[in-house]
């Protein structure tokens, strides 16, 4: 899908221009506060849909199913799809270069809160529903039939106990949760939370609290690990970006 192809009409194409801008440029200004804004938006799209599709659902099942859609490997799919990686302004060191799967992610949520400021919340799931197309609705249809033991560890359906397990099972040392920061003023807090493990450091997840963050960094690890037990998921090439 070309850019012109976008589902949505900017009144104020500036905003479209920021979320396309990379850091790397050294502007003034970026897309990564975009970045953090679509975040939001995309979390509660997805909730959203989950809490009415499954009304059976727990927090904890729908928070995991959650974490598979919005991954960074599903939103670089759909970045990939949008064709914001070409279009995406990059500084000289990233010029010619393939962009990781981090920035294509990011550049989606960033197109996606930059589609909330322009539009409002309606527009943005709107947009974010039809352009999340067949992963959502995939993961949706797959909800359905959830597995009680996703991974086939019994108890360990929660993603810190699995990657636990996973580590006891390969020997060595176990995970490590390393925050790596926090934003937002604190009645809307965000945390960000990295797992480091095996001599890796897996892309990280964000939460509401460090303990929700640490949850979905667990995820993050297993989608990469065992990425045939997360069926929504893909390894990065060449490990971790």
């Amino acid at each position: 899908m070309a850019l012109a192809d976008l589902p949505y009409e900017f009144v104020d194409p500036g905003l479209l221009e920021l979320a396309l801008t990379h850091a790397s440029l050294e502007r003034r200004a970026d897309y990564e506060r975009l970045e953090f804004l679509g975040d939001a938006v995309l979390d509660l799209v997805v909730a959203e849909a989950l809490y009415r599709a499954h009304p059976s659902f727990d927090e904890g099942r729908m928070t995991e199913w959650k974490a598979r859609i919005v991954s960074r490997a599903a939103l670089a799919e759909v970045g990939r799809r949008l064709d914001l990686g070409r279009r995406l302004k990059v500084g000289a060191g990233l010029a010619g270069r393939a962009l990781p799967r981090s920035v294509l992610a990011g550049v989606y949520e960033a197109v996606l809160g930059a589609v909330h400021l322009d539009g409002g919340f309606e527009r943005a799931r709107a947009f974010a529903i039809e352009t999340l197309g067949p992963t959502l609705s995939v993961a949706l249809d797959e909800a359905a039939g959830d597995d009680p033991d996703p991974i086939g560890r019994g108890e360990h359906h929660n993603p810190k106990q699995a990657l636990q397990v996973l580590a006891q099972s390969r020997g060595g040392e176990g995970p490590r949760y390393v925050f790596l920061e926090a934003r937002g003023p604190a009645h809307a807090r965000a945390f960000r939370v990295a797992v480091e493990w095996g001599g890796r450091r897996f892309p990280s997840g964000f939460g509401r609290t460090r303990k929700e963050a640490e949850r979905h960094a667990a995820l993050e690890a297993l989608l990469r690990v065992e990425p045939d037990s997360w069926p929504l998921a893909e390894p990065p090439p060449g490990g971790p970006y």
